[in-house]
């Protein structure tokens, strides 16, 4: 049997991801701090290792056995710079954990829109850490498939852009981002892992491209379970109570980044190799209800 050990199971776009890896009769293990949560997620699907980032025993211990390795780490909105940071401190303490482990390949959940930065002047310390942590895995050593995704349907449901039955926007959204469901990127990382064809870099994107202000009618426009109102403020006044919070200056950078990095369709490559993303925007809405 096929063996995974994942990192960051328990978030929005880690259930999708361990879902498919269960579907695909992977003997799961996940490295969780919340074990209740994760037991109410996954029941008895998956291997339950507490511990925490912060810890190297911790992550030593969860991966011993082990071959390959699923991290899906983020910062949070909250949080600042200089506080702990699982993409920049937790990663340097996965990559010393796993020396001389028995892991010999590395999958990371990256970004698309983290190439925005520089462009524009646009300079962001949410977007330096992810590009270090790029560099930090090509340069560990071991064989690795880093993924860059588009915008995930999720942000429109229970994600960034959604708050209650709200859906939060800011300023103008310039270019189109190629929606896709988590269940379908999960179907393609466990495919990547399946080649196991040496060191891959892939472009997550879906079938439809929408501007975010469009993706956004339309989901509050085909989503019946309650009324979704669209919420729209002027950036510069999100970046105002920026100076002040810093989940609001998170929200500005996010949006300034989505909303003006030009993004391109290039996933062909994806397709070929790991499948094409099935589901549409209309019916992942509808199944949402």
């Amino acid at each position: 049997m096929n063996k995974i050990a994942i990192i960051g199971a328990t978030g929005m776009l880690g259930q999708p991801v361990t879902n498919e890896f269960i579907n695909a009769d992977f003997e799961v293990s996940i490295l969780v701090r919340n074990v209740e949560k994760a037991k109410q997620l996954f029941g008895t699907s998956v291997q339950i290792f507490k511990g925490d980032l912060s810890d190297i025993n911790s992550i030593k211990q969860f991966i011993n056995g082990q071959n390959q390795l699923y991290l899906n780490l983020s910062v949070e909105p909250d949080s600042s710079k200089n506080d702990f940071q699982s993409e920049r401190d937790g990663l340097e303490n996965i990559l010393e954990a796993i020396k001389n482990s028995s892991v010999k390949k590395i999958a990371y959940l990256s970004s698309l829109v983290h190439f925005y930065q520089g462009q524009n002047n646009f300079n962001w310390w949410v977007f330096d850490i992810k590009k270090k942590a790029v560099e930090k895995i090509k340069s560990s050593g071991m064989a690795y498939s880093i993924f860059y995704p588009s915008m995930f349907m999720e942000c429109f449901d229970k994600g960034a852009y959604r708050q209650g039955n709200n859906i939060m926007l800011a300023g103008t959204s310039r270019y189109k981002m190629f929606l896709i469901a988590g269940n379908d990127y999960g179907k393609q990382v466990v495919n990547a892992l399946l080649l196991n064809s040496g060191n891959q870099e892939y472009v997550i994107q879906g079938q439809e491209g929408y501007i975010a202000d469009d993706a956004a009618k339309f989901y509050a426009d085909n989503y019946h379970k309650s009324k979704v109102k669209i919420m729209k403020m002027p950036i510069s006044i999100m970046k105002f109570f920026g100076m002040f919070t810093n989940k609001f200056n998170y929200g500005a950078n996010i949006v300034d980044a989505l909303n003006n990095y030009p993004e391109k369709f290039e996933a062909e490559k994806t397709w070929q190799d790991l499948g094409k993303p099935q589901t549409q925007f209309i019916n992942y809405i509808k199944n949402s209800l």
